[in-house]
């Protein structure tokens, strides 16, 4: 009977342990914040060491978010920093950490070498996508944006709805909900090389044209590949093969 008393305590302390667990997982929601930084010119050596003062100003608060940090490697925007953080709740978003003092260290250690850009927020939509809503940080990522027409989102949303089963790689899509022209899509393909990127192209994989019954929806689509910082980056695992 002891033995047997012992096994049915043990077992109530691993659910207790593990099913909580279970429920922060559970918690990570389908919205994500992507910002957008410019370097003041000649002053990237400042801003990126200010930056990281402020990622450890976070550490320091215990900030439970993770935060990407990306370097804008090919685009038009080349050399403008982003930052994101995925898998939110609504009510996370409600309760970042401390943001009255995350605003003053941003003053002290940010704001004197950069400017403000940009700051979207997004739902994922795995409907669309192949992977998880938050992005593997793999050494590079194309980041597509999407503009379309007044009232083309239904439309759009079915027919990559229809591709969904022939995506190969992680393929993340992301609705904007706030923060610039709308309606506006995101789309992120983390990769762990240029030549990976380049090599789907080559070998006839390339999933990065979209579908030809999507062309009349757009207006205007921009393809960008970043750079992962992982020095400028908060509480990331690393990428899984």
């Amino acid at each position: 009977m002891k033995h047997r008393w012992l096994v049915i305590v043990g077992t109530v302390l691993l659910v207790g342990t593990v099913f909580p667990a279970l429920l922060v997982a559970d918690e990570r929601g389908p919205y994500a914040r992507i910002a957008f930084l410019c370097p003041h010119d000649g002053d990237t050596v400042d801003f990126e060491a200010g930056y990281i003062r402020h990622l450890e100003w976070h550490r320091q608060a215990r900030d439970t978010w993770d935060w990407y940090g990306w370097n804008i490697w090919a685009g038009e925007r080349q050399r403008w920093f982003v930052y994101a953080s995925f898998g939110h709740s609504a009510a996370d978003l409600d309760n970042p950490v401390a943001p009255a003092e995350d605003e003053r260290d941003n003053i002290s250690n940010v704001t004197p070498h950069a400017q403000y850009l940009g700051n979207g927020l997004y739902e994922y939509l795995p409907g669309l996508s192949r992977g998880t809503g938050e992005p593997q940080p793999t050494a590079r990522l194309e980041f597509t944006t999407v503009d379309l027409v007044p009232g083309a989102e239904k439309a759009f949303e079915a027919a990559l709805g229809v591709d969904q089963a022939r995506l190969q790689g992680e393929t993340l899509w992301y609705r904007m909900v706030a923060g610039g022209t709308a309606p506006r899509y995101v789309r992120l393909r983390p990769r762990p090389s240029l030549s990976a990127i380049l090599n789907e192209r080559l070998d006839g994989r390339s999933e990065q044209a979209l579908p030809d019954k999507v062309t009349a929806l757009i207006a205007k689509t921009t393809v960008e590949i970043l750079t992962l910082r992982p020095t400028m980056s908060y509480g990331l695992s690393p990428a899984r093969e």
